[in-house]
Formats: structure tokens, sequence, C-alpha cells
């Protein structure tokens, strides 16, 4: 009697890419990508909510506005300098080990934040934050650019951007009540259920293999080199923008030499890699592409916006205009909620208008809501500060699920994860840069208007200090204009159904 055909293979136990999509069917890519979104949104929550928190901790730990200040940068640059090492971790470790291993760490950070009892504790806590949601956030782009066709990933992007946004936008409400009802620790807990149910997710959706759909490979090495030279410059550039006010004018010319030189050494150090054969930190061949080169300056100076609004406008409703948290977190609410909504419709746009549209309209709405905050007065109803903050929260909309696409749809496959790397650390390294730079340029104005923040009164004087700060990030919008208007979308990518 002949042998029976051996049975098809089991993918009950199979976590690669293929497994896992024959185990669940068509739906899996959308399986996948909200599984990375609820770690994702805890890694953002983490970088925005604490926020609200700062004036309550810097009456705690009795901080000057320089060191409370490390509270949000000291994140920033942490994240900024790890974003450079997802590709390798992905290709060395998979995806699921990687995704894993940064939300354990970013739980950690939340409990030891939460529990500390000194502020050096606390802002080591953060910066093993900003360690995990460095590395988490370029995977979501990976992963749309590769488990998507062209003609979905507007699709997947939008949805994709209203579930992060959502987290940040009800996070600061929920945290304002929290720092007034049980203290500034409260906001570390919030990230840990988060990072518990996207560990929980991880094991049952995120492959093991990795991008491209291949086995791990652990005989790659980390260019340590060139991460040590990249934070060199990150920590150099920040503390040499800290100098320029308040410091001295040698010292400051000294950090942002070095922070020059640390560049140049990185471009030679990376383009020697790549010429010796070794895999590089960043790959410069992403920036061949004109889009990608358009859509990165448009990143850099966006994130400064961003970020240092995000600093700065809960500082200027708590101490400029003498709003409880509650009241902030209120306030932010419905201009969150838009948000979220904005990026879902714009999203299915993506495909239909070109990207320097969308982007442009963006940098419009945003560099106008910035400049509206110059007509908020002490006796000015609250409802007004909420309507610029939704315009504002509008113009993120159109940017946010149109510029990563737009920049990469162009990048060969192979570059993806490099490109989404890349993009992402400029944004952040821009969102560092703005966190450092509202604080300076705040203080700066405040001194020439005769205040400080230490003063427990408002006056007119301070408003004028913060309205000049919002003019600045105003005028940085209306700069990525330029650049914004010169991105093109090339032809896509050849389809593919390869999650990887």
């Amino acid at each position: 009697m002949p042998d029976a055909p051996p049975p098809p293979p089991s993918t009950a136990n199979d976590t690669t890419i293929a497994g896992l999509r024959a185990r669940h069917g068509a739906r899996y890519r959308w399986l996948l990508l909200g599984s990375v979104m609820v770690g994702t949104m805890a890694s953002i929550m983490s970088s925005t909510i604490v926020n609200v928190a700062i004036p309550d901790m810097s009456h705690h730990f009795t901080l000057g506005q320089e060191r409370a200040q490390w509270v949000s940068s000291g994140f920033m640059v942490a994240m900024t300098v790890s974003m450079l090492t997802t590709p390798w971790l992905l290709s060395r470790y998979g995806y699921r080990m990687t995704y894993i291993g940064t939300m354990l760490l970013l739980m950690a950070g939340g409990l030891v934040g939460g529990l500390a009892g000194n502020f050096p504790l606390v802002l080591a806590a953060r910066v093993a934050e900003g360690l995990a949601a460095g590395v988490v956030q370029p995977i979501p782009a990976i992963i749309m650019l590769r488990a998507f066709e062209p003609s979905e990933q507007g699709r997947a992007s939008g949805l994709f951007g209203m579930g992060v946004v959502l987290a940040p936008a009800i996070g600061p409400s929920i945290g304002g009540l929290l720092v007034d009802a049980f203290g500034w620790r409260s906001i570390f807990f919030m990230v840990i259920p988060f990072c518990i149910a996207s560990i929980w997710l991880a094991i049952r959706y995120v492959p093991t293999s990795a991008p491209g759909g291949v086995v791990a490979n652990r005989g790659s090495a980390l260019d340590w080199r060139g991460l040590l030279l990249g934070t060199a410059g990150t920590l150099c550039l920040l503390n040499g923008l800290v100098e320029l006010h308040g410091g001295s004018a040698v010292q400051a010319a000294t950090l942002l030499g070095g922070a020059l030189a640390a560049l140049i050494a990185f471009v030679w150090w990376q383009r020697a890699a790549v010429k010796r054969g070794r895999e590089p930190l960043m790959n410069f061949e992403v920036f061949g592409s004109r889009s990608f080169a358009m859509g990165s300056i448009v990143a850099f100076v966006y994130g400064t916006a961003l970020f240092g609004s995000t600093y700065l406008l809960p500082i200027y409703m708590q101490l400029g205009l003498k709003l409880a948290a509650s009241h902030v977190g209120a306030i932010l609410l419905p201009a969150g909620i838009v948000l979220a909504v904005t990026i879902g419709g714009v999203g299915r746009l993506t495909n239909k208008l070109p990207t320097r549209v969308l982007v442009g309209a963006g940098l419009v709405l945003l560099a106008a809501s910035f400049a509206g905050m110059a007509t908020i007065t002490l006796g000015s109803a609250l409802w007004l500060l909420a309507a610029w903050s939704v315009l504002g929260r509008i113009g993120l909309g159109f940017i946010l699920p149109s510029l990563n696409l737009g920049a990469m749809r162009g990048l060969d496959l192979r570059l993806i994860p490099h490109g989404a790397s890349a993009i992402n650390f400029l944004r952040m390294l821009g969102g560092a840069a703005g966190v450092s730079l509202c604080g300076i340029v705040l203080e700066w104005r405040l001194a020439a208007h005769g205040d400080s923040l230490t003063n427990p009164a408002t006056s007119p004087a301070r408003l004028a200090a913060f309205n000049e700060s919002f003019f600045m990030l105003a005028g940085l919008c209306a700069i990525a204009l330029i650049a914004a208007w010169r991105l093109r979308d090339p032809a896509p990518t050849t389809p593919t159904t390869e999650a990887g």
C-alpha cells in the first residue's frame, strides 16, 4: 500500500509572517498594525503627558525652570538617539523580541519614575522611557509600507493616526485630574496598562521574523561608534542651545562647535561603513530621493514646532493664564478629539491629493494657531483658547498621515526601515531642540519683560513673553512651507503583500 502523502505543515506554532498570515487570514495585517499601535500609544503618551505634571514636580523637588525642562528634553534626547538603532534591532532580534523588550523597558521606567524619591532617579526613569519610545516609533511606518498595498496605505495611516492620537488627547485630561487628586507620581503609572496590553498582543500577532520576512540574524553588530557620535552630537547641540542664554558665550560656542564636529564625523563614519561592507547606523542612500530629502527637512522643523509647543502650552496655561491642571486637560481634550477625526479623514486623501498640498495646508493652519495665541489675554474666554488649540490640531491632522508616507513611498523596499528610522530621528531631533529652544526663548523674553516664572503672580508682561515664543514657532512653520512645497510624489513602489 503506497504511503499517504505528508500532511500540510501546521501553522499552529508558526510565528513567522507566513504562518501568522495563514492562521489569521486577510485581516492579519490589520491585527498586526493594531498590536503595534497600542505600544506606540503608550510611548507617545509617556512623551507628552508628563508636561501637565511639570509645575507640581518642580514644586516637589524645588526645581528651577532649566532643571525641570530636562524632564522633557532628557526624554527627547534618549528617544531621538535610540531611533537610530531600530533597523539593527529588528534585523538582529526580529519584530517580536524588539517590540516586547521596548514595552518592558517603558513599563519599568513608569514604575521607577512613579516611585522615585529624588529628581535624578525621576530623570533616569524618563531617559529609560525615552529609549524605549525611540525604538518603537519607526516600526508602524515600516509595517504600513511593507504590509499594505499602496492603495491601502493612506487608510492604514489614517486609522493608525486616529488611534495613536486618542491616547495623548485623552491623556492630558485624565492626567490633569490625577495630578490634582493624587499628585505628579500618578502620571508615570498611566502607561503601565498600555504596556501590559501591548505585550499580550505582541505574543499573539507580532512575528518573530525580521523586516523582509527573513529570520533574525544574531550575527550583525551594532555600529557603536556611530551611535556614540550621534549621542555626543545631540547632547552638544542641546546643551549649546541652553548655554546660548544665561551661560558662557565661549562654552556655548564650544558645545555648538562640538555638535557640528560630531555631525561631520558621523556622516564620514557612516559612509566609511558602507564602503567597507558594514551595515551603517543611518543609510544615507535614502537621501538620494528628493521627496525623502525635502520630507526630512519638513520633519525636522515640524518636530521643533510640535514638541516645542507641546512643552510650552501646558506651562502657558498654568503659569501664564493661572489655570488649574484639570482645566488644562479639559481645554486640550476637544483639540485632541478633533485631531483624531481629522487624521482619519485626511488619511483617505493621501491617495487623491499631492503630499505637498496636504502638508502645506497643515503647516499654514499650525502657524495660524500659534500666531492666534497672541489674541489671548487674562480676561479672554476659555473658548477662544480652545478654538486656537483646535485649529492647530487640525493642521497637525493634515501633516501626520501624509508626511511619512509621501516622503518614503519612493524608497526601495530594502531602504524602508532605514528611511523610517532616519525621518523619525530627524523629527525627534527637531523636537528635542524645540523643547530646549522654547525654554530658552521663553526665559529670554521673560527677562526682557522684567518677569520670571518663579514669581507667583502672572501679568500682561508675562503673557507678552509667551506670545513672542509662540510667534517664533509660527515662523518656523512658515520656513518649513518652503521645503514642503518642493515635495513631489514619486511613482509608487511595486505593490507587495509582504508583512515584513
